[in-house]
C-alpha cells in the first residue's frame, strides 16, 4: 500500500504523507457497531491527568470491535473500513446466523473473502483457531493472553508475531519488539499480519494536524523552570540536562527499565532488551 504525498504549497504540505485509503471500501460505519466517545483530556475518573499532552481533537465515534470470537463461526468480509481509534484497518464481517461483527483487518483480507474460527478450522490466511493448531513458524497477531479472554497482543497496524516452538501446555512466541514468550496452548491467534503496513512512514507535516488527533504540544524540561523539572533553571542561553536525563518526576530515562510487574516474568522466555543486545 503506498503512501500518499502532497504538492509543497506551504512549508507543512512540503514533506507530508498520509495513508492511502484505496482499501477502504465504505465510508459509513454500521449504526449498531458505533457508541459516542468522550474525550476526556487525559483525565482519568478523579480528574487528574494521567496522560498529559492530550485534548481537544475532533468527535469520533468508537467502533465495537469484537476481539473474542465464538468457535465454530463462518465470516464473509462485507466491508473494509477506517477506524479513527486504532493505526489499524478494520473488517465489518457477517456470520452464518446473519449478526455483524467488526474484527481488525489483515493484508490479506479483502471484500467477499470467507474466514473461519475455532479448532476446525482450516490454516488459511485470517483464520482463527487456537495456538496448538497453528504450525510452528506462522505469523500470527491478535493473540490471547488469558484463553478466553479475547485478543489482547499484537493488534496494531503493520504489527506481527511468530510462533517459534511448541513445549509441553505452552507455545513460544516472537513478539514484534523481539521478546520471546509463553503463551498456553489453548489461547486463539489469527494467521497473518495486521493490514496497514505503511502507517509506520506516515509523516504528520504540521502542528495543526496533530492538534486534530487531540494531541497538544509537549515542552523540553531543559527550558522549564527548575521547580517545574529536574532538567530546568539555570542561567544564560541553550544547555545540556546537566545530569543523566530523567523524567518531570525525577525518574531516570533513556533506558532505565520501570517493568515492576514480576508476577508475569515466568512467561518471558527471552526479554526484548536481550534480544536487542544479540542483534
Amino acid at each position: 500500500m503506498p503512501i500518499k504525498a502532497y504538492n509543497p504549497t506551504t512549508p507543512g504540505r512540503r514533506g507530508m504523507t498520509s495513508q492511502d485509503m484505496s482499501e477502504v471500501t465504505t465510508r459509513k460505519p454500521l449504526k449498531s457497531l458505533i457508541k459516542s466517545r468522550k474525550q476526556n483530556a487525559g483525565r482519568n475518573n478523579t480528574g487528574r491527568i494521567t496522560v498529559r499532552h492530550r485534548g481537544g481533537g475532533v468527535r469520533r465515534h468508537y467502533r465495537l470491535l469484537n476481539h473474542r470470537l465464538a468457535a465454530g463461526l463462518t465470516l464473509t468480509i462485507e466491508e473494509i473500513e477506517y477506524d479513527p481509534n486504532r493505526s489499524a484497518r478494520i473488517a465489518r464481517v457477517k456470520d452464518q446466523h446473519g449478526l455483524y461483527h467488526y474484527i481488525l483487518a489483515d493484508t490479506q483480507m479483502t471484500k467477499g473473502k470467507v474466514l473461519q474460527t475455532g479448532a476446525d478450522a482450516p490454516v488459511e490466511a485470517s483464520n482463527r483457531m487456537p495456538l496448538v493448531n497453528i504450525p510452528v513458524g506462522s505469523q500470527i497477531y491478535a493473540i490471547e493472553i488469558n484463553p478466553g479472554k479475547g485478543a489482547q497482543m499484537v493488534r496494531s497496524a503493520g504489527t506481527k508475531a511468530q510462533l517459534m516452538a511448541k513445549e509441553g501446555d505452552y507455545a513460544m512466541v516472537r513478539m514484534p519488539s523481539g521478546e520471546v514468550r509463553k503463551f498456553r496452548l489453548e489461547c486463539e491467534a489469527t494467521l497473518g499480519v495486521v493490514g496497514n503496513v505503511q502507517h509506520q512512514n506516515v509523516k504528520i507535516g504540521s502542528a495543526g494536524r496533530n492538534r486534530r488527533k487531540g494531541i497538544r504540544p509537549g515542552v523540553r524540561g531543559v527550558v522549564m523552570n527548575a521547580a517545574d523539572h529536574p532538567h530546568g533553571g539555570g542561567d544564560g542561553g541553550r544547555h545540556g540536562t546537566g545530569k543523566p536525563p530523567r523524567t518531570p518526576w525525577g525518574q531516570l530515562t533513556l533506558g532505565y527499565r520501570t517493568r515492576t510487574r514480576k508476577s508475569t516474568n515466568k512467561m518471558i522466555v527471552r526479554s526484548r532488551h536481550e534480544a536487542k543486545r544479540k542483534k
